[in-house]
């Protein structure tokens, strides 16, 4: 047998192959269901998985509820637009354009909380209803965004001083800081989002200026 062969058979090609045989799966089933849900429907996991092409059955495994389905859905369909914004600004790796990307990604991700505040606050009450069983790619995303805006940071940092960045930047952005800011504190939109950025840009002032004093040391 050819070394070639070999690889194709080893556990390790095998699982592979099933990742990227569960991803496509998924991204049919999400395709599908925001083609629906842009129709004007809402639709069920067997509609969804009729209109994919993709066994009832498999398409529950992915998706047990209709809530889960909608909601992946929805935040997987705000990915370019989360993107597009954070790539239109500056790209260089020194503070002001990392704090204007940050700007441009607070921005934007606090006026999609806005848009897509109902189904959040459901996503929210499901998570503290079912603890520990939430799915944590659905809150992946906004990291994901997060790191696109202040990645050239970390060099800058070193791993954990960034790794902390991150923790810090995920508390002052999303649904999280909606409901405090608004709920809690009573603040409007445009002050909700003005603060968000405020924050945004203290966290990323205050790595650096730790950063600096750790080597003047």
């Amino acid at each position: 047998m050819s070394n070639r062969a070999t690889r194709r058979s080893s556990p390790a090609a095998v699982e592979r192959g099933r990742v990227r045989q569960k991803k496509r799966t998924k991204g049919l089933l999400l395709t599908a269901a925001r083609s629906l849900i842009a129709a004007g429907r809402r639709p069920t996991v067997a509609e969804v998985a009729d209109a994919a092409e993709v066994s009832r059955r498999t398409a529950y495994r992915y998706f047990p509820t209709q809530m889960k389905l909608m909601s992946d859905a929805a935040l997987e369909g705000l990915r370019p637009v989360m993107e597009a914004a954070i790539a239109a600004a500056p790209s260089g790796g020194n503070a002001d354009d990392v704090e204007a990307r940050v700007d441009a990604m607070s921005e934007k991700m606090m006026r999609l909380a806005f848009e897509h505040e109902p189904l959040l606050r459901t996503m929210i009450h499901e998570t503290v209803l079912h603890q520990g069983g939430g799915d944590a790619r659905r809150w992946g995303r906004r990291m994901e965004w997060i790191e696109m805006a202040v990645a050239p940071m970390r060099p800058q940092l070193g791993a954990t001083a960034y790794k902390r960045l991150l923790s810090a930047l995920g508390l002052c952005v999303g649904i999280e800081a909606l409901l405090v800011l608004r709920d809690i504190c009573g603040l409007s939109q445009a002050q909700t989002i003005q603060v968000s950025q405020w924050m945004a840009r203290a966290v990323i002032r205050q790595s650096l200026a730790e950063r600096k004093t750790a080597r003047r040391r």
